[in-house]
């Protein structure tokens, strides 16, 4: 299973990971600002305490909490390992953001009606935007079991 993994301390807070999975999920040719609200990474990043850089991405976990309490079954594990969320299935109840142990899901920005989440650029193959797109490579695909 390929899963996203982060080595924080060389992270810079550059956000070009954050820019990169923003225009991955908007149609081609499309202008966004990055306060546009429509428009929102599906990754963070955050400071500490001490102003270190927190990569903030979702971990596509072995036993998801999201999964196990959405109650729709908006969010599944497909075979590749990964945490997968349908729109069209979610019924807004939000049991995943709240049951996130890493507080990575969270309701959209501008309607508050669905979850974003992180898909590994799923429907757009080959390696996820935020890694192509990391100049220090803090962030990377690794094999894992």
């Amino acid at each position: 299973m390929r899963r996203i993994l982060i080595e924080a301390d060389k992270c810079k807070g550059c956000k070009n990971c954050s820019v990169a999975c923003m225009k991955a999920h908007v149609p081609e040719g499309t202008v966004f600002s990055l306060s546009d609200p429509q428009f929102e990474s599906r990754n963070t990043i955050l400071l500490d305490s001490e102003e270190k850089c927190r990569p903030l991405f979702c971990r596509h976990c072995d036993k998801p909490a999201c999964v196990n309490s959405c109650m729709s079954g908006a969010l599944v594990k497909n075979p590749d390992g990964h945490v997968l969320y349908d729109r069209d299935k979610c019924a807004q109840c939000f049991m995943c953001v709240m049951n996130c142990p890493f507080g990575v899901l969270k309701p959209d920005r501008a309607t508050g009606t669905y979850v974003v989440k992180c898909d590994f650029c799923a429907l757009h193959g080959g390696e996820p935007s935020c890694v192509k797109n990391c100049p220090t490579e803090a962030i990377y695909v690794k094999e894992v079991e």
